[in-house]
């Protein structure tokens, strides 16, 4: 590509930004009500829009508009390539904000993805061939170029949207892989996509500038969505003209800490019978907060290891993969070291971990499931938070809590099993809430009865079902929840 591109690239980076910049405070504006609020994860209690994405939808959309006007394509085929981008990023965008303003479920999403994907190799932008990266020769998927596309597509949508858990962290990374791109962009001649990643690159330093922590505004799923679906676009769009290595194997490079972050996830949620989908407190960040990081310290230490997997992407490029083998080794390594440090594998891991005890943990995982979606359900039939309360303390008694307390922010409410409790036979945990008046929720069981693994996870798993089911009385009864605390608390 001439270096004539250069000064567009910089001017649509500066409309991307200054698109962002000046609508991102007019959307914070539209507060998520308390549904979409407790959902967002990120600073629980504090009413922060989740509807970030609106913006970065709009600078792709202006930056699209600009591109078409000067730059418009040389034959049919580029610009039907250029609409399939534009039109599929937008409708997995319209997916997220979907489930944003109204949660759809897993599998509506799942397949609303994957529905999306298959309009996109419908429109002809697929893997076609793959390229042996040792040896260099090339091979045509054939039949398997549908699933293959629709699965690298599915693939990176999801994994930006899983990494949005602490402020900044998706943002930052999608900034880092716009970037990539761009550069990538050089070798392949292709106008629309370095262009329309140049003007994503500048839209994400906008949008950063509020959503740095502690963060105004979040991106939710559409931003998410939209921004994982846009890069998987791209790199498809650079595949085609045959820079497959750079294009395909330099950004899972790029991506290796979250596709890591991901990859345990799943396996983790697999092993003790949970949804894969489900959120948890698990991830990287979190065992960086809770080893005593700031959010912003967590924040710049996961910049760090992206930036330096993204150096090993650009020496795969510039070694024309002849680096592969040792940037693998190196890359696994640097795995091993971080599941080892942050103890992200501990005995899951292990052969008795995951042979021995993974049936018995999946066993208790779908009885404690079952009371927490019955826990829901009974919310819409108590008339009083203190009728939900007695709910709760019901299946508080079957998971075998001997003792729950409940942490107000006037006081706390408790309930303790019948007869007199050895404290130092006892373990105990505290989860974090934040939503309304609850402000923590202090968990105490007897060692013997729940081993701490199990404790934990029915702990984790009950304080979900407590906030949930205390929402949806709250929008059945149309009334804030106000249990009152005990008297002389």
């Amino acid at each position: 590509m001439s270096t004539d591109f250069i000064t567009p690239i910089f001017w649509l980076a500066v409309l991307g930004f200054v698109v962002t910049w000046l609508t991102v405070p007019v959307i914070q504006k539209w507060k998520p009500a308390r549904g979409p609020e407790a959902r967002s994860g990120h600073r629980p209690g504090v009413a922060i829009s989740r509807f970030g994405g609106l913006a970065l939808a709009l600078a792709f959309v202006v930056v699209a508009v600009v591109i078409l006007s000067n730059f418009p394509a040389t034959d049919a085929s580029r610009e039907k390539t250029q609409w399939v981008i534009i039109t599929a990023s937008l409708a997995m965008f319209l997916l997220g904000f979907w489930d944003d303003l109204k949660p759809l479920g897993a599998r509506k999403k799942l397949a609303g993805q994957f529905l999306i994907a298959a309009a996109v190799c419908f429109g002809g932008v697929r893997i076609e061939q793959f390229q042996n990266p040792f040896g260099g020769g090339f091979y045509d998927l054939g039949w398997l170029a549908w699933p293959t596309t629709m699965f690298w597509l599915v693939a990176l949508t999801n994994i930006i949207n899983l990494i949005d858990g602490i402020d900044g962290l998706a943002g930052g990374v999608a900034l880092m892989l716009m970037g990539l791109l761009t550069y990538l962009g050089f070798s392949g001649g292709l106008v629309f996509p370095i262009l329309c990643a140049a003007g994503m690159f500048g839209a994400l330093l906008g949008f950063l500038r509020y959503n740095f922590p502690p963060a105004r505004i979040y991106m939710g799923d559409g931003g998410a969505y939209f921004l994982g679906f846009l890069i998987g676009m791209l790199t498809l769009v650079h595949s085609q003209k045959g820079t497959v290595v750079a294009a395909l194997i330099a950004p899972v490079f790029a991506l290796a800490l979250p596709i890591m972050d991901v990859a345990l996830a799943i396996l983790r949620r697999g092993i003790k019978g949970l949804p894969i989908f489900r959120p948890d407190r698990k991830h990287i960040h979190h065992r960086l907060l809770a080893s005593g990081f700031s959010n912003r310290r967590t924040l710049l230490t996961l910049y760090g290891v992206s930036l330096g997997c993204l150096v090993m992407a650009l020496s795969l490029f510039w070694s024309q993969g002849r680096l592969l083998p040792i940037l693998c080794g190196f890359l696994f390594l640097l795995v091993l070291v971080t599941v080892r440090s942050l103890g992200l594998g501990r005995d899951w891991f292990t052969v008795d971990g995951t042979v021995g005890n993974m049936l018995h943990v999946r066993k208790e995982t779908r009885y404690a499931l079952c009371l927490s979606q019955w826990l829901e359900l009974e919310a819409e039939r108590c008339p009083t938070p203190a009728a939900l309360w007695e709910g709760f303390i019901f299946m508080s008694r079957k998971l075998g809590f001997a003792r729950v307390r409940l942490l107000l922010d006037d006081g706390p409410v408790a309930w303790s099993r019948a007869g007199a409790l050895d404290e130092e036979k006892l373990q105990k945990h505290t989860m974090t809430v934040g939503v309304g008046r609850v402000q923590a929720i202090e968990f105490t069981a007897d060692r013997a009865a729940l081993r701490p693994r199990i404790f934990d996870l029915f702990a984790e798993l009950a304080v979900e079902a407590w906030v949930r089911a205390m929402l949806r009385w709250e929008g059945v009864s149309g009334r804030v929840f106000d249990l009152p605390p005990e008297p002389g608390a």
